[in-house]
């Protein structure tokens, strides 16, 4: 498979990326930037972490006006994979391509630690490989991530099975001691309908290499890799 992976003004996370999908998975890979407006044959589009555009206004949503994103608007409305991680989600959700919101964390306060995962979704392709009995520990890094979206849009994302994780304990529980940010219902992260767009607000790049003492996220994208 061949991914794609977006620079804008401001990510941080690209290279994380890039070194996770190419050395560690061995896929093949382009560099993106947000002015292209050719995706170069890509099969997956990936827009990483960071601060694009500096987060004014709202994190993601000048982003959202890149040149580039029109192009992975078309691309996902044809069918064909994104995932946004962090900044990446935020932007999923400005674009259209994710309902629901990405706020300010309840403390209003940055965070940067690990915390747990449970899956969720059985049908969602980055899900569908992961064992739902099992927690992942990930790392999160940060201020706008707790996820809302309105009673009626979170019946039907639940009803449709496009809830991909919930913040939890170590032990798998989910409670209010275990959300991070405040995040309605714990999401960590939500799929589309079409099941083809992803976003999430923990770094699973981050927890993909031996040397980091942590691969639990080597295995969301080995289900990508299975199931895509």
């Amino acid at each position: 498979m061949k991914f794609g992976v977006v620079t804008f003004p401001g990510s941080n996370c690209d290279e994380d990326m890039v070194y996770v999908l190419q050395d560690i998975m061995g896929q093949k890979v382009e560099r993106l930037w947000h002015k292209d407006t050719d995706l170069k044959g890509v099969d997956f589009v990936v827009l990483p972490g960071g601060f694009s555009y500096g987060d004014y206004l709202r994190s993601g949503a000048i982003a959202r006006f890149s040149p580039i994103m029109g192009e992975v608007i078309n691309h996902a409305n044809r069918g064909g994979y994104v995932l946004g991680v962090c900044n990446g989600f935020q932007i999923l959700t400005e674009s259209g391509l994710l309902e629901g919101a990405l706020l300010h964390n309840n403390n209003q306060q940055f965070i940067c630690k690990n915390v747990h995962l449970k899956a969720v979704s059985q049908d969602a392709p980055i899900t569908k490989g992961l064992d739902n009995s099992r927690t992942f520990k990930i790392p999160i890094a940060h201020g706008e991530g707790r996820f809302y979206a309105d009673q009626t849009t979170l019946e039907r994302i639940q009803a449709n099975d496009q809830v991909l994780f919930t913040y939890c304990n170590a032990e798998g529980q989910v409670d209010e001691q275990s959300n991070p940010n405040g995040a309605v219902l714990n999401i960590a992260g939500i799929t589309n309908a079409g099941k083809n767009v992803f976003g999430m607000m923990p770094h699973p790049e981050r927890a993909a290499d031996r040397y980091v003492a942590n691969e639990d996220g080597k295995l969301i994208f080995e289900s990508l890799l299975r199931y895509c």
